[in-house]
């Protein structure tokens, strides 16, 4: 099959090495710095060599706020058959121009990433395919996430938002909570040292990826929890309640069992 990948960074560059000894690959960036070290795939920079080329499956995997823009830019060099793909990890507004668009489509999000995850070692990670689109697109996506070992799950696009506000926006607000009051020290713990690894990690990530997560409009809901948790828990410790204490440990621990 003929492979295009929109965007040389961390994604493109995992999926150009996920496919291309069984496909035949193509990414396609503006800037040629970050082709200089792709391997085994051919290598664009312009939309005529797209023409040229012919796919007849795109992975869009440029920064979230410039997906949709990109799928405009490239679809005018398009086969009418392709079909075209995205990993966002959010899918505002992705579903309109979905069906607007004249093409086929599939729309998947591997729920991993560079920064926390080993690429060569991915058993315990998932991946949420959109059950609505394209089937064969679907099922060629469920083959190459199976032969990762990833857990499939199908959701439809409201579906997906909802659970990447809950699985997402939570840890990644938790985080910038903690790093917000967080101050050196010369002898951290064990707790602290893991929440600064994982602080650094989110922090490390896209600003587009982080606004998005933040700005999907599910997630002032989730937010809003975490607001009356904390005022739950400075009114046990302010009053130094124990048994409200032991009653909000039981609660708390009742969640992650």
């Amino acid at each position: 099959m003929k492979i295009l990948i929109l965007g040389a960074g961390k994604m493109g560059s995992f999926f150009v090495d996920l496919l291309s000894f069984e496909h035949e690959t193509a990414v396609y960036d503006v800037d040629p710095h970050r082709l200089r070290f792709m391997y085994n795939t051919r290598r664009f920079t312009s939309l005529d060599e797209i023409r040229d080329f012919a796919p007849e499956l795109v992975i869009n995997a440029v920064s979230l706020n410039y997906t949709i823009d990109v799928f405009r830019q490239v679809t005018p060099y398009l086969p009418k058959d392709c079909i075209l793909s995205d990993i966002a990890s959010v899918k505002t507004n992705l579903k309109d121009y979905y069906d607007s668009c004249g093409f086929r489509y599939v729309s998947t999000h591997p729920m991993f990433g560079p920064t926390f995850a080993n690429l060569g070692a991915l058993s315990n990670e998932n991946a949420i395919i959109i059950n609505e689109g394209d089937y064969m697109g679907r099922v060629l996506f469920r083959d190459i996430y199976s032969r990762l070992g990833l857990h499939i799950c199908e959701y439809s696009f409201q579906e997906h938002d909802e659970i990447v506000a809950y699985s997402l926006s939570i840890p990644f607000v938790s985080t910038f909570v903690f790093a917000a009051v967080m101050k050196h020290q010369d002898a951290p713990g064990t707790t602290f040292k893991r929440h600064m690894a994982i602080a650094k990690g989110v922090l490390s990530e896209d600003r587009t990826l982080l606004r998005e997560i933040l700005f999907n409009p599910h997630t002032t809901g989730q937010v809003s929890k975490i607001r009356q948790e904390l005022k739950d828990l400075i009114e046990i410790i302010d009053a130094k309640d124990k048994d409200a204490l032991n009653r909000y440990i039981d609660r708390i621990e009742s969640h992650i069992k």
